[in-house]
């Protein structure tokens, strides 16, 4: 392993360890060389194993055209999911202001559930389809432990893909009960001012914003995986990607994913 990545491990985990930020990695890794940001990721991912912390799945970013035109990049990126970063339905996170500081956002977005183990080089979309138990809507609460404007993709990966918390709806649907590519996303904000319960739509999108479907991204995903020598397995949770743009979290609020088949899903955050 390259001191590179040694030193950006460690300073990544300093700020995971201290709930707090650090500044950017890619001075020590570059900005472009995605091999060693998923290896700074890579090791931190041994750093919370070796702590305690289970693997219970994977998350699949950059889904959106757009954002990859933005962050320069041509296909997906991925992160690690933590048994200690699973939050209960309607869970109320607290306003310690360091949390704040590492920028929490909101995605509502479809997740995947597996039944078997995805171990194929090259999956076609009927295995893929084979090996979904059952879908439901979740929320991914985005954070960033790197602060600065300039955080490039490099950042980002090796951030465990911004990897914060997730929040797993309760109404379970098999695959064929749900249009995973056109349902409609809508995310509601609310809020009390003056003793009045305040209801914004915030966001809003569909499947197929989310790499032309949720499952193309579990497809891709899946193959990535296997690649890398971490195939997923029976049980997995995968979030696909974000339907919609995300939502700042940093003022608080009861923030809600509503999605068309599959039901509701929400967490609160509480005013800094």
């Amino acid at each position: 392993m390259s001191k590179e990545i040694t030193e950006a491990a460690a300073r990544l985990w300093r700020a995971f360890e201290e709930k707090g930020t650090c500044a950017p990695v890619h001075d020590l890794i570059g900005k472009s060389d995605l091999e060693t940001a998923y290896a700074v990721q890579e090791e931190n991912a041994k750093r919370r194993e070796k702590s305690g912390a289970k693997v219970v799945g994977r998350k699949v970013g950059f889904t959106s055209t757009v954002v990859q035109k933005q962050l320069g990049i041509t296909q997906p990126g991925y992160g690690i999911l933590f048994d200690d970063m699973d939050r209960p339905l309607g869970h109320i996170f607290t306003s310690a202001p360091r949390f704040y500081n590492q920028q929490p956002r909101v995605e509502a977005e479809i997740a995947f559930v597996l039944n078997r183990d995805i171990a194929f080089e090259k999956p076609t979309t009927s295995q893929i389809i084979d090996a979904v138990a059952y879908v439901v809507p979740a929320l991914e609460i985005v954070v960033s432990r790197i602060v600065s404007p300039n955080a490039c993709i490099t950042d980002i990966i090796a951030d465990n893909a911004s990897g914060g918390y997730f929040v797993l709806g309760h109404q379970p649907r098999l695959l064929r009960e749900v249009n995973v590519v056109d349902c409609k996303m809508t995310m509601v904000k609310k809020t009390i001012r003056e003793e009045k319960v305040i209801s914004e739509n915030i966001s809003g999108g569909s499947g197929t914003a989310c790499y032309g479907s949720p499952l193309n991204a579990l497809r891709w995903l899946a193959e990535e995986m296997v690649r890398v020598g971490r195939p997923l397995r029976e049980g997995e949770v995968v979030m696909s990607g974000a339907l919609g743009p995300m939502a700042s979290a940093d003022t608080g609020g009861l923030f809600e994913g509503r999605i068309e088949g599959l039901g509701n899903v929400n967490v609160s955050f509480p005013q800094p």
